[in-house]
């Protein structure tokens, strides 16, 4: 006798029919998706997998049990799919499949539910214990995502030398930290082994809250200290004494400087005390170190020294917060002088520290990117610390960049600039000053034989006279922005033979690591010249070939292939693989034209002002990235366009952006996913470290979490370590730490400088673009780390706290 099938119930019907239909549609999105990828010349897997899953969701919606088994078939085929296009590569195999891992003990699960042909009974015991073993792949795959994943692991023994008296750091007095640029504090009363004791010692408000418009208005500062007292600047260039054992306010001196919002931010400050010997330069040749004296009756003994944001330099007294009146016009010089027209003020400004080189200070400025041809000069000057007045000044856009200007008359419209820090070398009385782009960045054509030398360099000055010493460049035209962002870092380069060179390493946008020797300018590293493509552009000056640092390691900045692409589930990953294969890409050189191609990295970085730290013990430094590409396109100016603010739009996309004084205009995103995401595979951001005995990477971390972030601006509140853009800088100190805020997270954290393990963190209030820095109390001893929190980047949270750490007193 034959037995009749049962009819499913009502409960069983909907999720099959449920079950179905996701099938269903997810295998016609990979269908349409898959077929247009493989027009534009990409996998062929979206495709066949989209038939699977079409006909594995038909099936299901009418209840055959082949529905279920045409899914698994579809599976498999992923992961041997996925493994020969990616291997083991852990972020690039969730994307691959967790979703369908997930899918596929779903799937399992109900194949007891579907009819098989023959009228009998069914045995679950199998596709239940299937499903069972499929839930909890994917549940341990979903938890490994809360793990760190390095990129490399650690591969070289460091050695942790205590700290003797007599190398012991006294003051943080420049920006970072010595004269070399380092950000490394010869202190280890907080070390590896009690870090995790930190605690909030004290926590200070400045009252100078950045406003978060878009257009750039951020806290980036990293302090100062000086005997007892620690000295901050807020994005409204207000400077502030505190008190460096209780954050208690000594003095303030405020300046409120604005320019409109846009680009609102104070990096640092210098100092200058006129009773300390001057240095003697020990190179052969050098110019000497101009006296100074501090004129009769003036108490400005001990000087702060400032740059704006509206373009002012300022000279406070460090000891009670008054100007020092015999500075400029009583304390101030105004930097607009020799400038001509500033059609807007936000179209300069100086935002980062400016430089104490011996007693010249040397300032830069910024030239606001891709707004018109016709813009300020980037001259670069050199001003007496005492007297403000100007000594000399070094015009990139002339064929006598030193020559006086004559009354009236003004430096070059639209040189190359220096927006980022400078670094001094006592040694040679030198100032090595890290060039940007000609004005406009994207479009080459009217630059002159100067713009082109200077552009995107480094340039050695006389810090004495302004002389030129050497110039040796890194990008030959630059049409991405590839400009020098960081103040060079100065290191005794280890040879071979044990012996070592006075060298200068510094980090582009372009994810380059450039390793100069100090007197020549000529790199200590294999730097290639490599053929790159022109593009479109009508009367562009393409250079032939380009410098790529080979002899380092090149961070993030590897080639993008289609199986780079990512995503949070298959189909946002489908999405990003049209999008990739629908740009011109031919690497890292890829020209801009009137097409839409691919920048990887971007303008952004790559690497930025946050700059390297250096353990000199060891001969390691400590590379902060962001991996985050843009997408570029040039396209016709529409007649009587706005000119761009001089914010951060140029640089970050939100629309056409027109290059006054061109035929173009510009439109730069960033190259994302439908959910928000970067379309190439996580890390987006990592911390790395270099030995440079070897020029190899010892190891290399994601850094950050979309705990305070996620798709579409939604915070996620989940601790992924995918690692995000960072911008900011790091600080490595004697006690085997590295310290790193700049993350899109909002937590200070500490890395063993051994093997780059996560040791310690501390949540902040908001995020931090602020660099850390640390000191050892004279009065009393304690060592503290002191961070300055104004907010993330991509975060609309915005704080004014500046927050020190120290160990418990039981614990030191």
């Amino acid at each position: 006798m034959t037995q009749q099938a049962r009819t499913p119930s009502l409960a069983v019907r909907l999720l099959l029919g449920i079950l179905g239909a996701v099938l269903a549609i997810a295998g016609l999105a990979f269908l349409v998706g898959g077929g247009k990828l493989i027009s534009l010349g990409g996998s062929w897997y979206f495709l066949l997998a989209g038939l699977g899953l079409l006909l594995s969701g038909v099936q299901v919606l009418r209840g055959r049990r082949s529905g279920g088994w045409l899914y698994l078939a579809t599976f498999a085929a992923t992961v041997l799919w996925a493994l020969a296009e990616v291997g083991l590569d852990y972020w690039s195999l969730v994307s691959r499949l967790l979703a369908m891992t997930f899918g596929a003990a779903v799937v399992s699960a109900c194949l007891p539910l579907l009819q098989g042909g023959a009228p009998r009974a069914r045995n679950s015991k199998g596709p239940l214990a299937l499903a069972a073993v499929l839930l909890l792949a994917g549940v341990a795959s979903f938890a490994s995502m809360f793990q760190i994943h390095p990129e490399v692991q650690s591969q070289a023994a460091i050695s942790r030398k205590p700290v003797d008296a007599a190398s012991a750091q006294k003051d943080w007095s420049h920006y970072g930290n010595g004269t070399n640029n380092d950000r490394f504090a010869a202190l280890d009363q907080i070390n590896v082994d009690n870090v995790n004791q930190l605690q909030v010692a004290w926590t200070f408000h400045t009252g100078d809250v950045p406003k978060s418009t878009g257009a750039g208005a951020e806290d980036q500062s990293t302090p100062l200290q000086v005997g007892d007292k620690v000295f901050v600047c807020t994005p409204s260039n207000n400077v502030i004494a505190l008190d460096a054992d209780t954050g208690k306010q000594l003095w303030r001196h405020e300046t409120n400087s604005h320019v409109g919002g846009v680009w609102e931010r104070c990096r640092g400050l210098a100092y200058f005390d006129a009773n300390a010997p001057l240095p003697v330069p020990q190179v052969a040749g050098s110019s000497p170190v101009q006296p100074v004296a501090l004129p009769a009756g003036d108490q400005c003994q001990r000087r702060i020294v400032m740059n704006t944001i509206d373009a002012r330099l300022f000279a406070i007294n460090a000891d009670n917060g008054e100007l020092c009146a015999g500075f400029g016009n009583q304390g101030i010089v105004d930097l607009k002088q020799g400038l001509g027209t500033i059609a807007n003020p936000a179209y300069y400004t100086l935002t980062s520290a400016p430089t104490v080189a011996g007693t010249t200070i040397v300032v830069g400025g910024r030239v606001a990117d891709n707004v018109q041809v016709d813009m300020p000069g980037g001259v670069i000057r050199g001003f007496d610390v005492m007297t403000g007045a100007q000594r000399w000044a070094f015009d990139a856009g002339s064929n006598t960049p030193n020559e006086v200007l004559a009354p009236g008359a003004t430096y070059t419209r639209s040189s190359a600039n220096v927006w980022a820090g400078t670094t001094y070398d006592p040694s040679s009385n030198t100032v090595y000053l890290p060039m940007g782009s000609p004005s406009v960045d994207l479009y080459g054509v009217p630059r002159s034989a100067a713009d082109l030398k200077y552009g995107a360099s480094i340039l050695a000055l006389d810090a004495s006279s302004g002389q030129e010493k050497w110039v040796y460049q890194t990008v030959h035209n630059d049409l991405w922005d590839f400009d020098i962002p960081m103040a060079p870092t100065l290191i005794d380069f280890p040879k071979k033979d044990g012996s070592t060179t006075p060298a200068l390493v510094v980090g582009t946008k372009a994810g380059q690591i450039f390793v100069l020797d100090r007197q020549s300018g000529q790199p200590l590293t294999q730097v290639d010249d490599v053929p790159v493509k022109p593009a479109g552009i009508a009367g562009e000056k393409y250079a032939p070939t380009q410098r790529v640092s080979v002899g380092m390691p090149q961070i993030g900045t590897q080639t993008l292939t289609e199986a780079d692409m990512w995503g949070a589930t298959p189909l946002d990953q489908l999405v990003c693989r049209i999008k990739f294969k629908s740009m011109r890409y031919e690497g890292l050189f890829t020209a801009p034209s009137t097409d839409v191609s691919l920048s990887f990295p971007g303008s952004l970085g790559g690497m930025n002002w946050g700059g390297i730290s250096a353990d000199p013990n060891n001969h390691l430094i400590f590379v902060n990235d962001m991996r985050l590409g843009l997408w570029v396109q040039m396209m016709p100016q529409k007649p009587k366009a706005t000119l761009s603010d001089g914010g951060e739009q140029p640089n970050t996309g939100m629309g056409q952006v027109p290059l006054g004084g061109t035929p173009y205009a510009v439109i730069k995103d960033r190259f994302m996913s439908p959910l928000g995401i970067p379309c190439q595979k996580p890390p987006f951001g990592t911390l790395s470290a270099i030995d440079m005995k070897t020029q190899q990477v010892v190891w290399q971390v994601p850094v950050g979490t979309v705990q305070d972030t996620g798709p579409m601006g939604i915070k996620m509140r989940l601790p992924l370590p995918v690692g995000l853009p960072t911008l900011g800088g790091s600080l490595s100190t004697q006690g085997g730490l590295v310290f790193f805020a700049g993350t899109q997270d909002y937590y200070l954290r500490a890395w063993n400088t051994a093997n780059g393990q996560e040791i310690w963190k501390s949540r902040l209030p908001v995020g931090s673009q602020g660099g850390p820095m640390t000191y050892q109390s004279p009065k009393t001893g304690k060592q503290y780390v002191l961070i300055s929190a104004g907010g993330a980047r991509q975060s609309p949270d915005r704080g004014d706290y500046v927050i020190a750490y120290a160990l418990p007193d039981k614990a030191q």
